[in-house]
């Protein structure tokens, strides 16, 4: 086992997001604030909050599927809303986002105030094939609705994904941006 592996296990990610680890790192940094996404490293919601990029080992002719979750909201112990997606993109040509489907754009992590620490999850799945979509809500960036109690689990044996071939994941926790996120969300 990897240690990216030990480490979706150790923070629970397995069982709570998925059931197999992903073998290959994701590869994801936030260039507004210069910081790379560590397995497990905290990062507040003001160095995440805009759209990361994201690159794996991606074959040049295959699909993905890119997701971002929240499995700890509205907190850990009490995920009532489990899961909750930041971000979620299709039909990925070759690894490369700008030849993609944005289901849903990109939000920041937003930690409600006293919850402590929320995990990030960082999940790429090859396609079988370029998907069909189009049932799928398209959600804009400064829309919250639709997001909660959403499962990267179900939604990849719906398209038939299998298990994931890349991940990563950071911890956050309130800070002065959240409410800035939620104003945001509610405009």
């Amino acid at each position: 086992m990897s240690d990216l592996q030990s480490l979706f296990k150790k923070h629970c990610v397995v069982p709570d997001v998925i059931n197999t680890p992903p073998s290959e790192l994701a590869h994801v940094q936030y260039s507004s604030s210069l910081h790379n996404v560590d397995p497990g490293k905290e990062l507040t919601p003001t160095q995440v909050k805009d759209k990361p990029v994201v690159k794996w080992a991606a074959k040049e002719n295959v699909y993905y599927v890119l997701a971002m979750v929240d499995p700890d909201a509205p907190s850990r112990e009490k995920p009532k809303f489990r899961e909750w997606h930041h971000w979620l993109v299709g039909n990925i040509q070759g690894g490369d986002l700008n030849k993609s489907e944005v289901l849903s754009d990109y939000i920041g992590s937003g930690p409600p105030k006293g919850t402590g620490l929320h995990r990030y999850v960082f999940l790429v799945y090859k396609q079988p094939e370029k998907c069909d979509f189009s049932k799928v809500p398209k959600l804009p960036s400064n829309s919250g609705d639709k997001r909660g109690n959403f499962s990267i689990l179900k939604f990849s044996q719906q398209f038939n994904l299998g298990p994931p071939v890349a991940g990563n994941f950071f911890v956050a926790q309130y800070d002065g941006y959240v409410p800035k996120l939620y104003a945001k969300l509610k405009g």
